[in-house]
């Protein structure tokens, strides 16, 4: 049995800012953006070739029985990765994103970062991992879902 890791609920305080936010500035598709119950409104975004989304919605943690929500801010270390840091950066720079400059704390891929947070302060990482233009992850699950078979 698989079980994909596929949506993550993300605590802010105005959804509609945090949805322009990682929009506009981040550059993530806007999957749904509705209320999906009465009082229940979802926005779910998508980073560009991502197969994991984040959600953000005053009541998704009221779904969840012993969940409680989280302070908007709270989640830090949230990571996005690429295959050209110093290109990410300059699209993300160009979208008005206030972005830290690279940081390679080792020579090895995989080894470099940078970083931003969102209105809120949850912080996010972006992890070059050049691999990724020869090996795009899709290919990768695919290859080991097709390995375990």
């Amino acid at each position: 049995m698989d079980f994909t890791l596929e949506v993550i609920p993300l605590p802010v305080s105005d959804i509609d800012r945090a949805r322009d936010f990682y929009r506009d500035k981040v550059g993530f598709h806007v999957d749904i953006d509705q209320e999906v119950m009465p009082g229940m409104r979802i926005v779910q975004l998508t980073p560009p070739g991502s197969g994991c989304s984040i959600a953000l919605g005053d009541s998704i943690w009221d779904m969840a029985q012993g969940q409680t929500k989280p302070e908007p801010g709270s989640y830090q270390g949230l990571q996005l990765c690429v295959a050209d840091i110093k290109a990410a950066r300059a699209e993300l720079v160009e979208r008005g994103l206030e972005i830290s400059e690279p940081v390679q704390y080792a020579p090895d891929d995989g080894a470099t970062f940078m970083y931003f947070k969102d209105p809120d302060g949850n912080g996010w990482s972006i992890q070059e991992y050049r691999r990724r233009a020869t090996e795009p992850l899709h290919q990768v699950v695919r290859d080991s879902a097709d390995r375990r078979r």
